[in-house]
């Protein structure tokens, strides 16, 4: 162990051997796309010495496609038969698009509906009104 550094030892989860063992400073590249998906937490224990540190950290995993769902909301109360719109895609990482979301077609919102409404609405109107025989 060198005389100013620190020994940091890696550990993903509950594992009781480590992933690495490094002398810092350092960079690491975590690859995680050798973990599930889901939640997992870091463990980093430092060494200096007869001293020890300790630092934890949680962290998400989702390297598997990307799942879009419409027509359904978390802990939504629902009855009868729901249409749903699904979509699973990869994150695109290493792609561009010119068109962005163009891999996740998406429904017309309400508040559009409603205003392209009003706006015919109001142009029917004002052609009766200005344009009516008398």
């Amino acid at each position: 162990m060198g005389k100013h550094n620190a020994v940091v030892f890696l550990y993903i989860d509950e594992e009781s051997n480590p992933i690495a063992e490094l002398q810092t400073p350092v960079v690491f590249n975590l690859d995680t796309t050798k973990l599930t998906d889901g939640e997992h937490t870091l463990k980093i224990v430092s060494k200096f010495g007869n001293k020890e540190g300790l630092k934890t950290v949680r962290f998400i995993v989702r390297n598997g496609p990307i799942i879009h769902l419409e027509g359904l909301t978390d802990e939504e109360t629902v009855n009868g038969v729901l249409p749903l719109m699904l979509n699973a895609y990869d994150t695109g990482k290493n792609q561009s698009f010119i068109i962005k979301g163009s891999e996740n077609p998406r429904t017309i919102p309400v508040w559009i509906w409603i205003i392209a409404l009003v706006f015919a609405a109001w142009g029917v109107f004002y052609l009766v009104s200005n344009f009516s025989l008398q």
